[in-house]
């Protein structure tokens, strides 16, 4: 009786689904980002996903569009939820921000988009944590279980747990870069190599979250992280407004 070979897999493709230019709080420029990934990265999708705004995506798009780059790029924005940050992808018009999450999350779907929770849990940025993101889990596709921002890795663990016990949703990785030494550093593997199969890897839940190399912090150096820092710090409050900003932390943390 014969055997048969086992069908051979198709190679994984490798996203990075979470970075940010200098239209928000990133320090590079989209063409200086899009001509690093080329050079460096070894990425087949791209994804930026600016503060609050899509209009950086929509700039790094055309820029995109211009070169002759062998990556395929994916429109996002970093939205700012009461409840904590979400990733939109695979959008073209802007989101509500500074909402609740279930309206922000509305917007998505009516796109045809991807939501996903980005560094969920940490305490050192604006993250869902475990009672929203079970709150939001019927609207969510994601969650980012891989991640370079500091004190991501603290939560990984209980994010990873929560999310196989209870949430079950897909795991992605994004560096969450804001200089370009650590785009790809966190990163989606999934079957295929284009925008469309990975999102369909994402709505059937085939991808993994990945962890690659990245510069140690001191690395970076002193001033940099500062001004980047202080770029992170304003760029909400810059977008929105200091008053309905400010309005939004209080209705996180009191409930008014």
């Amino acid at each position: 009786m014969s055997r048969q070979t086992p069908a051979a897999q198709p190679p994984a493709g490798k996203a990075d689904l979470h970075v940010h230019t200098s239209f928000s709080d990133g320090m590079a420029e989209a063409r200086e980002l899009l001509d690093y990934v080329q050079e460096q990265a070894q990425l087949d999708v791209l994804a930026v996903t600016d503060h609050d705004d899509i209009r950086g995506a929509w700039l790094a798009r055309e820029a995109w569009a211009k070169g002759n780059y062998t990556f395929d790029f994916v429109l996002g924005v970093e939205a700012t939820a009461i409840e904590g940050h979400v990733l939109a992808l695979f959008i073209e018009e802007p989101v509500p921000t500074l909402c609740p999450v279930a309206e922000l999350l509305e917007s998505v779907h009516r796109q045809g988009g991807i939501a996903v929770a980005p560094h969920p849990m940490n305490w050192l940025t604006r993250s869902l944590g475990e009672a929203a993101l079970r709150r939001a889990v019927a609207g969510l596709h994601g969650i980012e279980t891989a991640n370079c921002s500091p004190g991501s890795g603290v939560r990984r663990r209980r994010a990873l747990e929560l999310n196989r016990a209870e949430l079950r949703l897909a795991e992605v990785g994004g560096s969450d870069a804001h200089f370009l030494d650590f785009v790809g550093g966190a990163f989606t593997q999934f079957p295929g190599h284009t925008p469309a199969e990975l999102k369909d890897a994402i709505l059937g839940r085939e991808t993994v979250a990945c962890n690659g190399s990245v510069p140690r912090w001191r690395q970076i150096g002193a001033r940099r992280i500062a001004r980047q820092t202080w770029r992170g710090f304003m760029t909400t409050p810059r977008r929105m407004g200091w008053r309905p900003t400010a309005a939004s932390f209080v209705r996180r943390f009191f409930r008014v």
